[in-house]
């Protein structure tokens, strides 16, 4: 209790706390995202039971591995070498991700681009509420070790680790139902948010491999692809709204 009380009273532990609250929302997008996509493959009376499952076994994940923070700081450590690389629990994790992340995206535009596919009809509406659950518990995995590792890296005070955690997977919580519904309502926003998941995909296999791709960079182009899409969801609507209002000859 005395250690919680001086963390209160001291000015760093807020602006730690401030910040990793920003990076982990930040990061429980790209979780987000795919959990939206996946869940809205379901039959619409699963569809919000799915997410907040999705999102509930994220905030299980994540505690359960904040729990273990010694074992988490031993997944950096190198387990086997190939060609002279090492890689550690945690770069196997990320590229296995990073390789799932690629293979359902592009299993995912294909079904887009080729809707009357025989493959896309057993995939389409047909994805079971176990499958869901257990491709998105995949996914909450991956997304959980790398939220985790880099907590650790930014803050040792376990307490500030947590309520983190917490508000970003609450923040996650608030925005799965609303971001479900504007993916499902526009469709050329399903492409887009599908590029997003090859994008990070990448990226994980890319930082298993070792190589450090800044964040940010990732992030900015995300939102300027989706501001983009949203300056062309506003020029559709207004012509829509114009053709809806045009007088009749």
């Amino acid at each position: 209790m005395d250690s919680l009380l001086q963390l209160a009273n001291d000015p760093t532990a807020w602006a730690a706390l401030a910040t990793l609250v920003v990076m982990e929302v930040v990061l429980g997008i790209d979780n987000l995202i795919f959990i939206s996509i996946i869940t809205n493959k379901l039959p619409p009376e699963k569809q919000q039971s799915a997410r907040r499952i999705g999102i509930g076994l994220a905030l299980v994940l994540r505690l359960g591995l904040l729990a273990t923070i010694a074992y988490i700081v031993a997944l950096t450590q190198p387990i086997i070498e190939v060609f002279g690389k090492g890689f550690s629990w945690r770069d196997l994790i990320l590229i296995a991700g990073g390789l799932f992340l690629l293979w359902k995206a592009t299993k995912e535009i294909h079904h887009s681009v080729d809707p009357d596919s025989k493959e896309s009809d057993v995939g389409g509406m047909q994805l079971g509420f176990a499958a869901a659950i257990g491709q998105i518990l995949v996914l909450d995995l991956v997304f959980s070790i790398d939220s985790i590792i880099t907590a650790v890296g930014m803050t040792e005070h376990v307490p500030i680790m947590v309520i983190a955690v917490v508000s970003a997977v609450t923040v996650m919580l608030l925005a799965a139902d609303p971001l479900a519904r504007f993916i499902a309502a526009n469709p050329t926003v399903v492409m887009l948010a599908l590029g997003f998941l090859i994008m990070i995909g990448m990226t994980l296999i890319a930082e298993g491999f070792g190589a450090h791709v800044p964040k940010g960079y990732i992030y900015t182009a995300m939102a300027f692809s989706a501001g983009v899409e949203g300056l062309n969801i506003l020029a559709r609507r207004r012509k829509r709204g114009q053709a809806g209002g045009a007088p009749r000859s």
